[in-house]
């Protein structure tokens, strides 16, 4: 998969995760947060898999500690999302989720923040969230 190709499935795939319509710099942080893992082999049906999850988790109110998954059995393919915790910070709901994902032996594990601003999730960082 050429380089603008990997970029541009990540992009997609987290964006539409979360309804992003962001401007380049939020799009890159999306970017930065699966490249380089076992999303860049997923193929379509294993993104709306990743993508149906991702909604469940943001915006249906997952319980606290309790990994959400998805597997497709024809790529084997799969992951989960847990939600680490809930807050507010700047009177806007946040998450810290836990996303792993694996594919073609391959296995990510990684942790962000993110807060839900003007009607989209968003991610942060923790400097933002203390305002610096």
């Amino acid at each position: 998969m050429t380089r603008s190709r990997s970029h541009f499935l990540l992009a997609a795939l987290l964006g539409a995760a979360c309804a992003l319509a962001a401007p380049a710099a939020s799009a890159q942080n999306w970017i930065n947060l699966l490249k380089n893992t076992p999303a860049e082999y997923f193929d379509d049906e294993d993104l709306r898999m990743f993508l149906d999850t991702a909604r469940k988790v943001l915006d249906g109110g997952a319980p606290e500690n309790q990994p959400v998954t998805w597997e497709n059995p024809k790529s084997r393919n799969r992951g989960e999302i847990t939600v680490l915790r809930n807050f507010e910070s700047k009177g806007r709901p946040c998450k810290e989720v836990r996303v792993r994902n694996e594919s073609r032996g391959r296995k990510s594990d990684n942790r962000r923040i993110l807060c839900k601003v003007e009607e989209r999730w968003r991610l942060v960082s923790e400097a933002q969230l203390k305002g610096k």
